[in-house]
């Protein structure tokens, strides 16, 4: 069971055009570095294009920024050349192209010149890809069984190809899968039963086990916590500057992650201009504040959380990526994220 005492990490996404001095400076001054993903460098660096190069039938319109799947294919053939590595386990056939993920492979040259106890990586959940990315015909691919089992798989492998990578430098390996579409569950807008969107996410979550390292998944606004809590994930990442409260909703729940092993990374240091009107003591105070509330909403409800089991198993990052917001900010929110832990880990 690892304590973490408020490790900082980040989410994935920055403002940056140029890695080379980004992710030296993240492997120096983050617990728990993370490479960093550049959309604003290249249409092939965003979340919904980064890991598709794999997936069979997939139409990359850079002139437009978009992407899709063209069912009008041989989807049999497509099919074929998509799963014949998975079924002889070739994980290396998901290595992340680096045209579409610079940073990736700039982060792993800072890696191997700091030795380190932790790392993490990230893949685009394969329900908010499957949501987000239609076909031809603008229909939703996760509502397509054969493009949906697709879907999974690749997030899987992906997930799988990072991991097996990272342990070879750094002990302690996190994948976090990225599904910022889940804050839209239960609404119209999805229609998944609760069955579904566990199965999904622990196929990924397993895949991520399988290599050993631990399985993370960030929602970046209110979600079902309840419904996440009770998959095999092992870091749940949400919005807390936003969102904390809602977590408290979900008592007998959260008791039997923490239980487990389970870890919290609270997004506490928000990934936008409200990062200028705040301060790190601020911050911390305000997550300090938030936790109590968990932890006496909890016994109202007959359920024990102490502050020790949040200060043994909590992390904290930004709220969100960062990849929409300006460089400015971007290295601001950095900079209160590290203060922020230091403060935190002080008591």
């Amino acid at each position: 069971m690892h304590e973490v005492n408020f490790l900082t990490t980040h989410v994935g996404s920055v403002p940056h055009t140029s890695d080379e001095k980004l992710t030296l400076q993240l492997v120096d001054t983050l617990d728990i570095p993370a490479w960093p993903q550049l959309p604003k460098r290249d249409f092939k660096e965003s979340m919904y294009v980064q890991y598709s190069a794999n997936l069979p039938a997939i139409k990359i319109d850079e002139i437009n920024e978009k992407i899709y799947f063209d069912t009008t294919v041989d989807m049999a053939a497509a099919l074929e050349k998509f799963y014949q590595p998975i079924l002889e386990d070739d994980v290396d056939a998901f290595r992340l192209n680096p045209d579409y993920a610079r940073g990736y492979y700039h982060f792993l040259e800072s890696l191997r010149k700091k030795p380190g106890i932790w790392v993490k990586g990230q893949v685009t959940g394969p329900i908010s890809f499957g949501l987000t990315v239609t076909d031809q015909g603008l229909r939703a691919s996760l509502y397509d069984d054969q493009l949906c089992d697709v879907i999974v798989k690749n997030a899987a492998m992906h997930a799988r190809w990072q991991a097996r990578q990272f342990k070879a430098l750094r002990p302690n390996v996190i994948i976090f899968t990225d599904e910022p579409y889940l804050a839209s569950f239960g609404s119209a807008f999805i229609n998944l039963s609760r069955e579904q969107v566990t199965n999904m996410l622990d196929e990924v979550f397993s895949a991520i086990h399988s290599e050993g390292g631990l399985a993370g998944v960030h929602c970046c606004a209110n979600t079902d916590w309840g419904l996440l809590l009770t998959t095999q994930v092992d870091v749940l990442n949400l919005d807390a500057y936003g969102y904390l409260e809602n977590l408290s909703l979900y008592p007998a729940e959260l008791r039997s992650f923490l239980d487990r092993g389970g870890l919290v990374c609270w997004g506490i240091v928000p990934n936008g201009e409200e990062i200028r009107k705040v301060t790190a003591n601020e911050l911390a105070k305000r997550l300090r504040i938030g936790l109590k509330m968990i932890a006496d909403k909890a016994k109202g409800r007959g359920v024990q959380i102490k502050m020790d089991d949040f200060i043994q198993r909590s992390l904290i990052s930004p709220a969100c990526g960062m990849g929409s917001t300006s460089v400015e900010i971007c290295d601001e929110v950095f900079n209160k994220l590290v203060l922020t832990g230091e403060i935190l880990k002080k008591g």
